[in-house]
C-alpha cells in the first residue's frame, strides 16, 4: 500500500479502508468515499474483480452514493454505467436513480426508469412517485403528472401523506390548484410539507390572498414557508407587505435567511424605501448571513434605486464574487441617477476582468449614454456589441438609439433611424421619440409619432398625454381638446399617479386629489406655506399638464393636489431641514412638479431626490441633475 499512497491518487488511505469495508459489506455503510471519479474507479475495479459488483447490497450503496444531490453532476454518468452492469437492480436501486434523474437536466430519463422497474416486475414504493412527480413538475407537464397520479392510485400509496405531499406540490406547480386543494384537505395528518406546497401553489398563481389565509391558520412555520410567503409577496408586486412580513417574522424570533433577505431587500428597492434597506442589511450583518452574490446584486441594486448610488458602489466594490448581472447592475444603477462616465467607467472595467457583457449590459450603458448626451459614444458601443461581441441589437437597444438622438436634439436623425431599422418599431421606440418632440417642442414630428402611437396602442394614456402635451406647450389648444375629447370617446382614462415615501421607516402612499391620508390637512396646509414660498421668488403653475375640460380655479387645484407635491410637503412636515427627501412616484414626473421641486430646493435649501418611471432627478440649489430633459 506504501506505493498506492504516494502514487497519482495523492493520499490512499482513506481509500485503502474503503477496499476493505467493501469486503464486509456491513462496514460500508459506515463509510463515505470521496467524490473523486479517481478514488471511486479503483473501487468500482475491485468490485468487479471481487465479484462484489454482483452483491446487490453492496452495489446499492455505490450507486447511493454517486446519486447524492449534494455531488457533482459527473458523479450521475459514472452512476448510470455502474448501474448498466447490474444484472438484478432492485427497487432501492431504481428509486436512487430516478431521484437523481429528477434533480438532473434529463428529467425524463426517470420515465423511462420506472418503466424499465415495470418490465422487470419490480414493485415501486412511496419513494418511488414523489421523485416521478418531481420530473413531471421539472418538465412542466400537467399530462405526465397526471398519469404518474393514475399510478399512484394503482399501486394504493393515494392516501400515503409523503405521496399526497408531493401531489399537492406538482399540482399547485402547474397551476391546478383546484386538484392540489382536493388533495391538500384529503390529507389526515397535515404536516409542515403540506401546508408549505400549498402555500407555494398559490403564491406561484398570483393569489397571495389565499396564501395568506393558510399562512395564518399553520400551527407552525419553519424558514422555508416564511420564506415562500414573503418571495410571493415581492412576485406579485406587494412589496409592502413583503416587508411587512418581514417585521413579524423578527418579531417571532424566526432567524431568516439569504432567501428571504433577498425578497425583503428587492421589495426596499422598489418602494424606494431606502431607511428599511438599511435595516435589512444590518439584520443581514449582525445575522452573519452570507452575502453571497445573489444577495450581493440585490443590494447593490436596493441602493442604487433607494437614490444611495454613493452606498450601491460601496457594497458593489466590497463583493468578493461578480458576474455580470452584478456588474450590469451597478452600470444600470449608475446611469438611472445620471452618472454617465462613471457608468462608462465601471463597464470598461468589467470588460478589463473578463467578464462577456449580455444584451442587458448594452441597454444599461447605451442608456448611461443616453442620459449622459453621449452621442458619439453611444454609436461606438452600439456598433462594438455587434462586431466585437457578436450580439444581434434587440428592440429595446433601438430604442436607446433613438432616445440618444432624441435627447441631442436630433429628432430628423431619430426619426430616419426608426424607418431604417431592420425590425418592426414598436411603441416604446416611438414612445422615446415624441418624449423627445415634447421637450425639443417640435410639433410637426410628435404629431406624426403621436398619431403612429395612437394608433398601435389607442388605450395607452400615456401617450395621449404625451402629445397633448407637446401640442399644448406649442399653444394649439384645439388641438388638445380634440385629443382629450377622442380619449373620452375610446374610454381611455389616464394612469393614476402616486407618490411614495418614507418616514420614520413607514412607507407613506399618495395619490392624485386622495385626502385619505389621516394628516391630510396639515399637509395641504403645508403646501400652501410652500406655495406662498415659491411663489414670491417668480413660481407660476403650469397648467399645461391638467385636463382641459375644467376652469382656470379648477386647473389650479388640480396642480396642488399632484400626489408629489403631497409627498414633498408632508416630507418637509415631518423632517428635519438636513434629511434628504427621497420620493418615487409610478409615472414620469410632470413639468409643473419639476419647476416646483427646482423652486423647493432652492428656497427651503433642501436635497430632494425624485425616482420616476425613466430615472432619477436630484434636486439641489434650483437645478436638477437632469438637466431638464427627462
Amino acid at each position: 500500500m506504501t506505493t498506492m499512497e504516494t502514487g497519482s491518487y495523492g493520499s490512499y488511505t482513506s481509500v485503502a479502508r474503503i477496499l476493505l469495508t467493501f469486503n464486509n459489506p456491513k462496514l460500508l455503510l459506515l463509510e463515505q468515499p470521496s467524490s473523486n471519479l479517481a478514488y471511486l474507479r479503483p473501487l468500482h475495479a475491485h468490485m468487479i474483480r471481487t465479484h462484489l459488483i454482483e452483491d446487490t447490497f453492496t452495489v446499492s450503496r455505490l450507486i447511493a452514493f454517486c446519486t447524492d444531490p449534494g455531488h457533482s453532476p459527473t458523479l450521475l454518468h459514472y452512476a448510470r454505467r455502474v448501474f448498466s452492469q447490474i444484472q438484478n437492480p432492485n427497487t432501492f436501486i431504481y428509486n436512487a436513480m430516478i431521484r437523481a434523474y429528477s434533480a438532473s437536466d434529463n428529467p425524463q430519463q426517470s420515465i423511462h426508469l420506472y418503466n424499465q422497474l415495470q418490465c422487470r416486475c419490480l414493485r415501486p414504493d412511496n419513494l418511488t412517485f414523489p421523485f416521478l412527480l418531481k420530473s413531471s413538475t421539472h418538465f412542466a407537464s400537467l399530462e405526465m403528472g397526471m398519469q404518474i397520479n393514475g399510478q399512484i392510485i394503482r399501486y394504493g400509496f393515494e392516501s400515503d401523506v409523503y405521496v399526497q405531499n408531493s401531489l399537492v406540490h406538482m399540482y399547485a406547480a402547474s397551476g391546478d390548484l383546484q386538484t392540489a386543494e382536493r388533495i391538500f384537505y384529503r390529507i389526515s395528518h397535515l404536516d409542515i410539507v403540506s401546508w408549505t406546497s400549498m402555500i407555494g401553489g398559490y403564491n406561484r398563481c398570483g393569489d397571495v390572498r389565499s396564501a395568506r389565509q393558510l399562512f395564518d391558520r399553520m400551527p407552525q412555520r419553519n424558514v422555508v414557508t416564511w420564506s415562500i410567503m414573503i418571495r410571493g409577496y415581492a412576485r406579485n408586486g406587494h412589496f409592502d407587505q413583503a416587508v411587512n412580513l418581514f417585521r413579524v417574522m423578527k418579531a417571532e424570533n424566526v432567524r431568516a435567511n439569504e432567501t428571504v433577505m433577498v425578497s425583503v431587500i428587492s421589495s426596499c428597492a422598489h418602494l424606494g424605501a431606502l431607511e428599511q434597506g438599511r435595516r435589512a442589511h444590518d439584520y443581514v450583518v449582525k445575522n452573519n448571513l452570507a452575502v453571497n452574490l445573489i444577495l450581493g446584486t440585490a443590494l447593490v441594486d436596493m441602493y442604487a434605486r433607494c437614490g444611495d448610488s454613493r452606498k450601491a458602489i460601496e457594497v458593489f466594490e466590497q463583493l468578493t464574487e461578480r458576474d455580470v448581472l452584478c456588474w450590469t447592475t451597478v452600470i444600470a444603477g449608475l446611469a438611472m441617477h445620471g452618472h454617465a462616465e462613471m457608468s462608462l467607467e465601471y463597464f470598461t472595467r468589467m470588460v478589463e476582468t473578463g467578464v462577456m457583457p449580455r444584451d442587458v449590459t448594452f441597454t444599461a450603458v447605451l442608456s448611461a449614454c443616453s442620459h449622459g448626451g453621449l452621442v458619439e459614444r453611444g454609436f461606438k458601443l452600439f456598433e462594438s456589441m455587434r462586431e466585437d461581441y457578436k450580439i444581434e441589437p434587440r428592440l429595446e437597444h433601438y430604442g436607446c438609439m433613438v432616445d440618444l438622438l432624441g435627447r441631442a436634439g436630433k429628432l430628423d436623425e431619430a426619426e430616419r433611424f426608426i424607418h431604417q431599422l431592420p425590425l418592426k418599431p414598436n411603441a416604446p421606440i416611438w414612445g422615446a421619440l415624441l418624449g423627445a418632440c415634447r421637450i425639443h417642442r417640435n410639433v410637426e414630428i410628435g404629431e406624426r409619432v403621436g398619431k403612429i402611437l395612437i394608433e398601435l396602442e389607442p388605450g395607452h394614456s400615456g401617450y395621449y398625454v404625451l402629445l397633448s402635451n407637446v401640442y399644448a406647450r406649442a399653444n394649439r389648444w384645439d388641438q388638445v381638446t380634440e385629443l382629450r375629447q377622442n380619449m373620452k370617446d375610446r374610454g381611455v382614462k389616464k394612469s393614476p399617479g402616486y407618490s411614495l415615501i418614507e418616514v420614520d421607516g413607514i412607507v407613506h402612499r399618495f395619490i392624485m386629489g386622495d385626502g385619505s391620508h389621516p394628516e391630510i390637512e396639515q399637509i395641504r396646509a403645508m403646501w400652501e406655506e410652500i406655495a406662498l414660498r415659491i411663489r414670491a421668488v417668480g413660481y407660476m403653475g403650469n397648467k399645461s399638464d391638467v385636463l382641459f375640460d375644467i376652469d382656470e380655479e379648477e386647473k389650479e387645484s388640480a396642480l396642488y393636489q399632484h400626489s408629489e407635491k403631497l409627498a414633498i410637503a408632508f416630507g418637509m412636515m415631518r423632517t428635519g431641514n438636513q434629511t434628504v427627501i427621497r420620493i418615487v412616484k409610478n409615472l414620469r414626473v410632470c413639468d409643473d412638479c419639476h419647476t416646483a421641486t427646482k423652486f423647493i430646493s432652492k428656497v427651503f435649501d433642501r436635497e430632494l431626490i425624485v425616482r420616476d418611471r425613466n430615472r432619477f432627478h436630484h434636486f439641489r440649489q434650483g437645478e436638477c441633475s437632469c438637466l431638464d430633459y427627462w
